[in-house]
């Protein structure tokens, strides 16, 4: 998990494949992840197939990014900020903004907001049964 390292184990900034985020808590093909470190780069590449992240910071979810069958970044849902007054907001490709709009971003579909719902449902029940 992390980086750019997923196929040959190293990213392409030496750092080695997993060691910049940790699991918090999985449900099926979704992994709820937190960055070791402030300087840990971003998911752009997963050794799972199909593979949905989302990345954590304390309690908050930060965000939700996809991942296909090439194990490569299609796109992210942005949950903690705001994107020309939307929020929560899409980014598509595999860099940021690659296939975006003009705007930058793109309103959820009906199928991202299911997406939403239900990380938020897993992740909530998690922490009110972690107490």
């Amino acid at each position: 998990m992390g980086g750019r390292g997923s196929s040959s184990g190293i990213s392409d900034k030496g750092r080695k494949y997993g060691s910049e985020y940790n699991t918090v808590l999985k449900s099926g093909n979704i992994k709820f992840v937190k960055a070791n470190s402030r300087d840990s780069e971003s998911l752009f590449e997963t050794m799972t197939p199909g593979r949905v992240y989302v990345t954590v910071g304390g309690n908050d979810l930060l965000r939700i990014t996809y991942y296909d069958k090439k194990n490569m970044r299609t796109k992210q849902i942005d949950l903690d900020h705001a994107h020309e007054k939307m929020k929560p907001h899409t980014h598509h490709g595999y860099r940021h903004k690659e296939r975006d709009s003009d705007k930058g971003s793109a309103n959820l579909t009906p199928d991202e907001r299911k997406m939403v719902d239900r990380v938020n449902r897993i992740w909530y029940n998690y922490l009110n049964n972690k107490q």
